[in-house]
């Protein structure tokens, strides 16, 4: 949350035309529990034919020390469990990892990077405490999260607030039913109490957080559009449609696009970040639901709902190079800090899968708790840590 790649390697000296080709362009100046399925659509994708040729994989330098990523094997550390029902689970790269546990449960909990509790964080809040103009007191239902880059805060998405105004959100729904709006709250990380609340859309799931720490990206799945808020202030910045289903987010590491998955459709939006246009990878898969980018941004991968697969994307083409299949119903996944491996959690065969993102061929499958539905890979430990519907953390090394 598995087939060859699809691409041969070409003769020697095709090759080097290749690699003087990438030199000279360097050279240029840089300018759920309960998502539907989609309806069946037919998708074509690249045929695997024998002369098929890609430009290699760039990764980045990794500071885990000992082999990459890929070279690895996954070795289960400890399990966690306790009063959780996580959706999520995510590292701050900084030491912390938040599991964010629905209406089941009403809270995040705070863990440290060895997987112990370090705080219970109640979705309780006073909406008037934060100057929304609703008195008494709200519950949330915490679904995903996002943290800023240093760690020092997270923002958390609620598919649902309770409270008088509100009602339950409802995965089967368009922006013609009349769903309440929700909110992000912001959690510092420095006494694990929420000091901000963010007005966003319609039972927000996705968030992701740009790479200057300077704007939130949620999406709504039921008033079907991104919302963009400033994080110093939480105030809209943009909210742009999207169409049916919006979830996965992944922004390039320039800071300038925001690659969206489109779970009602075969599609990925592209989002300029920039001027918030919209243009589209077309044919992605059969729902995308998360999304992930290489280090350096050329590639998208893309675990899809419908299709029970994991398409590889050239960001620069639009062509999908690769469609593998790893387990039943992937869901979310993760990509290790090199750019080697990728981590796909599949939701209905209790197992997770390790993939080359070099030629996406298996690596590894690990056994996990039943129902996995959310993985992160920690960027300080290489720990890959998995939640389980059912109840559970599973936190993984990798050696070799």
């Amino acid at each position: 949350m598995s087939s060859q790649r699809r691409a041969q390697v070409l003769a020697v000296g095709a090759a080097t035309v290749a690699v003087l080709a990438l030199v000279a362009v360097m050279l240029l100046p840089v300018g759920d529990r309960g998502e539907q399925a989609v309806e069946s659509v037919q998708l074509t994708v690249p045929e695997t034919g024998e002369t098929t040729t890609t430009v290699p994989e760039t990764t980045t330098t990794s500071t885990i020390p000992g082999p990459p990523a890929a070279e690895r094997r996954l070795s289960k550390l400890r399990t966690i469990a306790g009063e959780i029902t996580p959706k999520s689970i995510v590292t701050s790269g900084t030491g912390f990892a938040t599991a964010q546990n629905m209406m089941y449960t009403h809270t995040v909990t705070a863990y440290d990077a060895d997987g112990n509790l370090v705080a219970t964080i109640p979705d309780r809040v006073r909406l008037s405490d934060f100057g929304i103009q609703k008195e008494g007191e709200y519950q949330g239902a915490p679904v995903e999260a996002a943290f800023l880059h240093d760690g020092s805060a997270v923002y958390v998405s609620n598919y649902s607030m309770y409270g008088p105004g509100f009602r339950e959100g409802d995965d089967e729904c368009t922006p013609a039913d009349g769903v309440p709006s929700s909110y992000l709250y912001r959690i510092g990380t420095d006494d694990w109490k929420i000091d901000q609340v963010v007005p966003v859309g319609a039972v927000p799931k996705y968030v992701a957080v740009t790479p200057d720490d300077g704007r939130v990206l949620t999406t709504n799945w039921c008033s079907w559009d991104l919302t963009v808020s400033s994080t110093s202030d939480g105030r809209e910045l943009a909210s742009i449609d999207l169409g049916r289903y919006p979830r996965g987010i992944a922004v390039s590491p320039d800071g300038r696009t925001a690659y969206v998955a489109i779970m009602g459709d075969t599609k990925v939006a592209a989002v300029s970040l920039e001027d918030y246009s919209v243009r589209w990878l077309e044919g992605v898969g059969l729902g995308p639901r998360h999304v992930v980018l290489s280090p350096d941004g050329r590639w998208l991968y893309s675990t899809n709902n419908k299709g029970g697969t994991v398409s590889k994307v050239d960001t620069t083409t639009g062509e999908v190079v690769a469609d593998v299949s790893t387990g039943s119903q992937p869901r979310s996944m993760d990509i290790s800090t090199d750019g080697t491996a990728l981590y796909v959690v599949n939701y209905g065969s209790d197992s997770m899968t390790k993939l080359a993102t070099s030629d996406m061929r298996e690596l590894d499958e690990v056994p996990t708790g039943a129902n996995p539905i959310g993985i992160s890979y920690d960027d300080s430990t290489g720990r890959v840590w998995v939640a389980s519907y059912a109840g559970t953390i599973d936190v993984y090394d990798e050696v070799g």
